[in-house]
């Protein structure tokens, strides 16, 4: 407990010390985001399903991340395609999948609009999911060369306006280890901006 309090007073001053004057509400959702990674990593290192012990150990060490910054969240529909295209993608295996790109959302940073893809796929039992993946200025860089993903739950209301929070991106698990096969992000998935947010690279 007293960890986690100068945990929080260090994360205070760090803001406060940084130039950028945040909400109150802002700094809230900053412990948060800062709350939940540390807790991830905590979930990598000993859960016996993470990717660092699921199948064989795998050398951990504590993710990298950019800082959390409320700049790199965006508000916008959901916007469906009008033709619903089946693409294949390929694994960093080289297995192929099939996907049907769904629709997409507008991303506006640097005084431009970005388009943000959603697909949508179908589990063996019949069940559909939806995956956002995507590449940017980062990559290669200081972010996974693959590509990194975002979590997405999908509403029924068409005019239901979504949070796209890029603090939140994540590495899939081959990032970590050459075991697990992730879906390669196409031509189409790049957003041409760095988007300095979320989780950085595992292996320099």
């Amino acid at each position: 407990m007293k960890n986690y309090l100068l945990f929080l007073l260090f994360l205070s001053f760090a803001l406060f010390s940084c130039g950028k004057n945040y909400t109150p509400e802002e700094i809230e959702y900053i412990k948060q985001i800062e709350t939940d990674r540390k807790e991830y990593n905590e979930w990598l290192a000993n859960d016996p399903n993470s990717p660092f012990n699921r199948k064989g150990k795998v050398e951990f060490h504590p993710l990298s991340y950019f800082d959390v910054d409320p700049d790199f969240i965006f508000e916008s529909k959901l916007y469906e395609y009008n033709k619903k295209d089946t693409i294949i993608t390929y694994g960093t295996k080289g297995d192929e999948r099939k996907s049907v790109r769904y629709g997409y959302f507008i991303i506006n940073k640097s005084e431009e609009e970005h388009t943000l893809n959603l697909y949508e796929s179908e589990l063996a039992i019949g069940k559909k999911y939806y995956s956002i993946w995507f590449t940017d200025k980062t990559t290669h860089e200081t972010t996974y060369g693959v590509g990194r993903y975002l979590n997405f739950e999908k509403f029924d209301d068409p005019n239901f306006i979504y949070k796209i929070d890029f603090n939140k991106s994540y590495n899939p698990y081959c990032a970590y280890s050459p075991d697990f096969s992730c879906t390669i992000p196409t031509k189409e998935d790049y957003l041409a901006v760095a988007i300095e947010a979320g989780e950085k690279k595992f292996h320099d």
